[in-house]
């Protein structure tokens, strides 16, 4: 069980440069390095790129193009998604360019393989874009890898506040369920869902106090996932055009909440409370959404509701 106060002394371990692995043990280190590396053998070496989807979505539309963009990993990039179409930036920029009736300028600055040390450099190339809305979806490699949490939380949280401090409105999608990639065994599998979760959960505290809308992931997609093969690559961890379609699905109203956006229907109920207890009830509620909702007498408090996924809409053409 994922625990309030462990995912908030990697929240706050990440916000005063704590050093080590919080809360881990010699044994659980072994079995977490062990999944990680049984996780990039299976992965193997990378043959394939992510579709370049770069471009003017909405182009028949007037006005002024919103400009959005995407940062993170292969998950956020659309590796696997096989066209520029079924990747989640341009499904996400499509839908924005339909709700605000406008063209939307998209850029992808996530690349394969990053963790969330790599964000920083992202930031640095998505600000001179001057965006308005951006997406984060950060953490698989971070686990995969066997890096400290509060490391990857901390930069997770510099990049949300840089981008945040530019004007530009931030949505984090968590760590997603490594532990639903099907070639893992067991014990290896539960390791790496515990590991996901634990890190979703810090990351949730660290974006909602940095000013984001955090999107839990893990049990939203995870089962679906595990039970559906299909919806992976050939690979067997990256997902596929469906897969990326159900990703869509759980970030797009975030995405519509953070531009003020949502339409009648959307709205469903919550309820506020503290913002770790909140980050680790979403952890384990996947499809949650948490903003920030000022502090109680025992620090922030959170607005944690369960939102309704978003069909996701057919992407014109790209106008480069």
């Amino acid at each position: 069980m994922i625990r309030a106060a462990h995912a908030k002394r990697i929240a706050t371990a990440a916000a005063y440069g704590g050093g080590g692995v919080v809360g881990a043990g010699a044994a659980a280190f072994g079995l977490a390095y062990a999944q990680g590396r049984y996780a990039r053998n299976q992965i193997g070496v990378r043959r394939k790129s992510a579709p370049y989807a770069d471009g003017l979505y909405g182009p028949r539309k007037s006005g002024t193009s919103a400009r959005f963009v995407m940062l993170g990993d292969s998950l956020a990039a659309g590796l696997g998604a096989g066209a520029a179409r079924n990747t989640p930036g341009a499904m996400l920029a499509q839908g924005i360019s339909n709700v605000l009736d406008q063209p939307v300028r998209y850029m992808n600055a996530a690349t394969v393989g990053a963790r969330s040390a790599d964000l920083g450099m992202q930031v640095d190339r998505a600000l001179h874009l001057r965006p308005q809305i951006a997406a984060i979806i950060i953490g698989a490699n971070d686990v995969t890898h066997v890096g400290r949490p509060q490391a990857a939380v901390g930069h997770l949280e510099d990049a949300i506040r840089r981008l945040r401090s530019a004007g530009c409105e931030v949505v984090v999608g968590t760590c997603p369920d490594v532990g639903s990639v099907g070639p893992i065994p067991q014990p290896l599998r539960w390791v790496a869902r515990t590991l996901s979760r634990q890190l979703a959960a810090a990351q949730m505290i660290a974006g909602v106090r940095a000013g984001a809308h955090v999107v839990s992931f893990a049990d939203e997609l995870g089962p679906e996932f595990s039970a559906d093969p299909d919806l992976f690559d050939e690979d067997r961890f990256h997902p596929g055009p469906e897969g990326y379609e159900r990703v869509t699905q759980v970030l797009f109203p975030a995405v519509l909440a953070a531009l003020d956006a949502e339409r009648p229907g959307d709205e469903t109920s919550g309820e506020i409370m503290e913002l770790a207890q909140a980050a680790v009830d979403a952890a384990a509620q996947g499809g949650t959404h948490l903003s920030a909702q000022g502090r109680g007498p025992r620090g922030p408090w959170a607005l944690i509701r369960k939102v309704r996924r978003r069909p996701v809409p057919d992407v014109e053409q790209v106008a480069s």
